[in-house]
């Protein structure tokens, strides 16, 4: 009932007022809070224009977009030679492991090195960060493995 009262009464004091060129939002009390969360979110966040994009800005979005996946890129590249280091040991021809897999990602950096399409290379970033981790995850449960085998041993042979 005091909500409609003040309704009538505000719209009574906007014709009395006289037409102008904004009419001011309407007043609510702190006790009348938003219904919705959107509309929580649209009365207090400070929404941008969309902006319109013309050759010259769309084309200085897109060498953005290039610039931080070629950050990501080296950053995973850095992460796979660090994560070699811990590759000691040699293959069935004696060539260390570590060789073997910078070579391999070398290899596969390079052929994806043209790759323009955001869509793919965001999955080949994925994909790369993910072989890392299953592949230090492997070795950790390995080296794991072989803590727990040497210390079984030690209280076996004790």
């Amino acid at each position: 009932m005091a909500v409609a009262g003040r309704t009538r009464a505000s719209a009574l004091l906007r014709v009395l007022a006289g037409p102008r060129a904004r009419q001011p939002a309407p007043v609510r009390c702190i006790h009348e809070g938003p219904d919705t969360i959107e509309e929580l979110l649209d009365r207090h966040l400070v929404k941008k224009p969309a902006a319109v994009l013309d050759d010259d800005a769309a084309e200085a979005e897109a060498r953005r977009r290039l610039t931080s996946s070629r950050r990501e890129a080296l950053g995973l590249y850095r992460d796979i030679l660090r994560a070699t280091r811990l590759f000691a040991w040699t293959d069935d021809r004696g060539v260390p492991w570590r060789e073997v897999l910078r070579a391999n990602a070398r290899r596969e950096f390079e052929e994806a090195r043209g790759e323009r399409d955001p869509e793919v290379v965001a999955r080949l970033l994925i994909g790369g960060r993910d072989a890392v981790q299953q592949a230090l995850d492997r070795l950790a449960e390995a080296s794991r493995r072989a803590v727990e085998a040497e210390e079984a041993k030690r209280r076996g042979g004790a």
